[in-house]
């Protein structure tokens, strides 16, 4: 079995076949909206998943569609499904939208690819290490925020977690390990986590050496998640700006080649746990 369908997915599912439908008819998105007497951007906003969709607005929708009895009620049910709350839902307040969407995503993955150059993957970070790392990103924010956002991170491992968990590929750069991020202690304790959670068998942790010298695509973080049944992969990749998310199978596939080459270019499983287990070791 696979993970549970969530609120996220089912939301892309629902986008997906009404912009079909749309496309179907021949029609743009500023055509329906103005039958609709919606501004001319509301229709798009839906279709690209950056405003929520109502129950009525598909109601509305398959009715200029020409869209009814079972099938419609069908697509009726999977919006009701789609406005469902996650657990993440919570943090509304102190997590933005393209992150709330990439819990979600991470939620309802069968598969989860992972690359990192600057610190270690949010879902294998222990308390103490996600803590520095927000302390050191938004200085100036107070403390209560702070344990918010630990508290959100922390939420993310039921993930990985969970029975039938989705399987993970974390690749990181040689650089994560050595970058001591809180002190000594900190930083020992998160190397000892990764040592342990590296022996479940749906996480594959993998570590490129220094010795590889200089790669491709070394520099640009990005996640990968895969879904069961006919949902495609989507790719997070992230930026100053907030991240971008990448869904054009061309595109996709570009970074599924990147993480395959990373994935190569790693040392294996057994020889990053030994790096680690060397890492630590020398602190002690």
């Amino acid at each position: 079995m696979g993970s549970p369908i969530g609120p996220t997915i089912r939301r892309r599912r629902l986008t997906k076949q009404l912009r079909e439908l749309r496309e179907a008819r021949g029609l743009s998105c500023e055509q329906v909206a103005q039958q609709l007497g919606y501004g001319a951007s509301w229709l798009s906003r839906i279709e690209t998943n950056r405003r929520g969709v109502k129950p009525g607005d598909v109601r509305e929708l398959l009715h200029v569609y020409g869209v009814n009895g079972p099938e419609a009620e069908e697509l009726v049910q999977l919006a009701r499904d789609a406005r469902l709350r996650g657990w993440w839902q919570q943090y509304d307040d102190i997590l933005s939208d393209a992150i709330r969407t990439f819990v979600g995503l991470e939620s309802d993955a069968t598969t989860i690819g992972n690359y990192e150059v600057s610190f270690i993957p949010g879902l294998l970070q222990t308390e103490a290490y996600a803590r520095e790392l927000f302390r050191a990103w938004r200085p100036t924010v107070d403390g209560a925020e702070t344990e918010r956002k630990v508290s959100a991170r922390m939420g993310r491992k039921q993930s990985i977690d969970r029975p039938n968990p989705p399987t993970l590929w974390a690749v990181i750069d040689e650089a994560v390990l050595r970058r001591e991020v809180g002190g000594p202690g900190v930083m020992r304790e998160q190397l000892l986590h990764l040592l342990e959670v590296g022996e479940r068998p749906n996480i594959n942790l993998q570590v490129i050496p220094f010795s590889v010298g200089a790669y491709d695509p070394m520099g640009s973080g990005f996640s990968v998640f895969e879904f069961a049944e006919d949902d495609p992969p989507i790719v997070y990749i992230e930026n100053l700006g907030g991240g971008v998310y990448l869904e054009d199978p061309k595109d996709v596939s570009r970074v599924l080649e990147s993480l395959n080459y990373l994935r190569g270019a790693a040392l294996s499983d057994r020889q990053s746990a030994e790096l680690i287990a060397g890492i630590v070791k020398a602190t002690q």
